[in-house]
């Protein structure tokens, strides 16, 4: 199989992901986000371009490349579908080693996402 189909490939399965992400909480939006920006850019410039450019999936792409940085309102939604996927599973009464795991996962992935920087203009 040609490396071009590979890339292609990995676009696209990443893109897939990285929706999964905004709408499921532990499935990170950006990582997914830019690892299809690198393999559309390996594979098709035209799909790469649409990426970077798309209103809502490009800007994290854009901060992420320019400054490291994830915005404001990006953070705080992140954070709290975290606490109320745990509150969830609280409210549920799951076990108590999936209770530390999870929590244990979220508060690095909150350390994570708080520590990096707003991006150059703050909160847009």
């Amino acid at each position: 199989m040609p490396a071009r189909v590979l890339w292609l490939t990995l676009g696209f399965i990443s893109i897939a992901c990285g929706i999964a992400g905004v709408l499921l909480p532990l499935v990170p939006t950006t990582p997914f986000l830019l690892l299809a920006a690198l393999a559309f850019a390996r594979s098709s410039p035209r799909l790469h371009n649409w990426l970077v450019t798309h209103p809502r999936l490009g800007p994290p792409i854009a901060d992420w490349r320019a400054h490291g940085a994830i915005r404001r309102r990006s953070k705080i939604v992140a954070v709290a579908v975290m606490g109320a996927t745990l509150l969830l599973s609280v409210a549920m009464n799951l076990s108590g080693m999936v209770l530390l795991v999870q929590a244990v996962v979220m508060c690095a992935s909150a350390v994570f996402i708080l520590t990096r920087p707003d991006g150059p203009l703050g909160d847009e």
